[in-house]
């Protein structure tokens, strides 16, 4: 079992206080939980919240982080007064090799203790200025949804959190664990870090054109050669105004969520069946091995070969 340890800086973002527990507690392979999470704070007991006015009360002290073999700082409005024991705390945590994450303003916690320097990451969009004020040495991006560098990974506000817990279970547990923990919370699986936190409409207007019917045809047809043409004239629409509606609805363009979609089914195909290498290609439209293990290390670093053997064996065990 993995244990994760997540960090509550008052005055705490108890939203996203939540995310880990919501996501990775909720996690279960073969019916056995995949994650221990455990919530802890410099000063155990009540623990301001961050303007929600919900009462958040936190029985568990630093020591958490001891036995844990990833840590979580979650959103707070901490600048100037961070506890130093939560700062030293991070940096033993990274100093021994452990993966710490934040979520949304816990990336100026993280930056405080000096664990960003020199990396890119990312936190809320609307921070960003402040961020970037503060923290010269930081390499950031504002417009991303998460981002990982290192054993240090970042992520933008609220739903993004949702966003890098997910990845840290396909990380860990590959994608169909990930796919089956995403269905439980009713979120969306596919969502790459790279994918912009802050898209021209993110509801389409009622009168407009929705393309969410037309992402669902392409799903079930992965393992055809489709091309813009195709998806906008399943849309009725120019190929054109596909490309601006796919970028305003997803913040990708359509052949890169395409490819996306493929990549992550061929993840999935890997994990789940004993299908050959140039089936698995087909049936995920990458069309030939070598294109499969060209996306696959790219994206993961392993080949799919590696991959296989790496998922299967830590869904088995």
């Amino acid at each position: 079992m993995h244990r994760v340890a997540v960090i509550a800086v008052p005055p705490a973002t108890t939203f996203d206080l939540s995310i880990p527990e919501l996501v990775l507690g909720g996690t279960t392979i073969e019916g056995r939980a995949g994650y221990q999470v455990t919530i802890c704070t410099a000063r155990p007991g009540p623990v301001t919240p961050g303007g929600s006015g919900l009462d958040v009360v936190v029985s568990r002290d630093l020591a958490a982080i001891d036995d844990a073999d990833t840590v979580i700082v979650t959103g707070t409005g901490a600048r100037d007064d961070i506890d130093p024991r939560v700062l030293d705390a991070l940096r033993r945590a990274s100093a021994m090799g452990k993966r710490v994450a934040s979520i949304c303003t816990g990336a100026f916690v993280l930056a405080e203790a000096g664990l960003l320097d020199g990396r890119v990451a990312t936190t809320y969009w609307a921070r960003s200025a402040e961020f970037t004020a503060r923290f010269p040495a930081v390499d950031l991006r504002p417009d991303v949804l998460y981002i990982e560098d290192g054993n240090v990974l970042t992520s933008a506000g609220l739903a993004a959190g949702i966003d890098l817990c997910l990845h840290l279970v396909r990380v860990d547990y590959g994608a169909a664990t990930a796919n089956a923990a995403a269905r439980l919370l009713v979120a969306a699986p596919v969502r790459p870090g790279g994918q912009t936190q802050f898209i021209e409409r993110p509801l389409p207007a009622t009168t407009g054109i929705s393309l969410a019917a037309t992402r669902a045809w392409a799903l079930g047809r992965l393992g055809e050669p489709l091309t813009r043409a195709d998806l906008a004239a399943h849309a009725r629409i120019s190929v054109r105004s596909l490309a601006r509606q796919f970028q305003a609805e997803t913040g990708l363009s359509p052949l890169q969520w395409l490819l996306h979609q493929r990549v992550l089914r061929a993840r999935e195909l890997l994990e789940t069946t004993d299908l050959p290498m140039p089936q698995v290609a087909r049936l995920s439209g990458l069309a030939t091995t070598d294109s499969l293990r060209q996306h696959l290390v790219r994206r993961t670093g392993l080949t799919p070969t590696a991959y296989r053997a790496t998922f299967t064996h830590s869904a088995a065990s």
